[in-house]
């Protein structure tokens, strides 16, 4: 086999592979143990395989060191999700809503912010003249990538979207043309659970993919 021929991946890879995609959950509790520095390095080499329009690659990875940082983000992060319970539609759904744990920036290992490069040099704006949003797209598809490949070493990871982007950039002091995607926590889930979260919880269940199917 050359290295230009394709691999034929077996029944039991598949198998696997629809497995991880299942346990690819959304993790908000973590155990303090930290991450290898060689398995995180692992992990944003994997991401770096992600697809992205002209091969642009406009991710940009911040990783939150900084405790004082690491505390600021944590109670904007908190504010911001004090408004959001305060906009609940009723009493019930306030509750609910309260009783959800939507982040893990305290106690998880490793915190990542993910940025998209606005204008990046690399690709040279082909394929985005008409969809400029193509450079965010691809850095949700290194988020993804790099989720699978964390799951894979038995690593969770929480993507928290209750923040400010405008906020966050400012505070991670970044360039004025990055634009926040995601903020992560990275770490060993303290609850390993094949059941999403929000689902455990009665908040939303998933839905049948035939209802979002359409023909025209």
């Amino acid at each position: 086999m050359t290295a230009d021929t394709p691999p034929v991946f077996e029944a039991d890879f598949a198998t696997q592979f629809d497995t991880l995609l299942r346990w690819r959950r959304d993790v908000r509790q973590f155990l303090p143990s930290p991450i290898a520095d060689a398995d995180l390095e692992a992990l944003f080499d994997t991401a770096a395989l992600a697809p992205s329009v002209g091969n642009a690659q406009p991710w940009r990875f911040v990783r939150v060191r900084s405790a004082c940082l690491r505390t600021g983000l944590t109670d904007h992060v908190e504010a911001v999700n004090a408004r959001a319970a305060a906009a609940q539609p009723d009493e019930d759904r306030r509750a609910r809503y309260d009783s959800l744990k939507l982040h893990g920036l305290r106690e998880a290992p490793e915190i990542v912010a993910v940025f998209s490069d606005e204008s990046p040099i690399a690709g040279h704006t082909l394929g985005r003249a008409t969809m400029h949003e193509t450079l965010r797209y691809s850095t949700v598809m290194a988020i993804h990538t790099l989720w699978l490949a964390a799951r894979l070493r038995g690593i969770g990871l929480g993507w928290v979207s209750i923040v400010d982007p405008t906020a966050v950039a400012a505070m991670l002091d970044v360039p004025q043309d990055w634009t926040l995607i995601a903020v992560l926590c990275l770490g060993y889930p303290e609850h390993p659970s094949i059941v999403p979260e929000l689902e455990r919880r009665d908040w939303q269940c998933r839905e049948p993919i035939a209802d979002r199917i359409i023909e025209r």
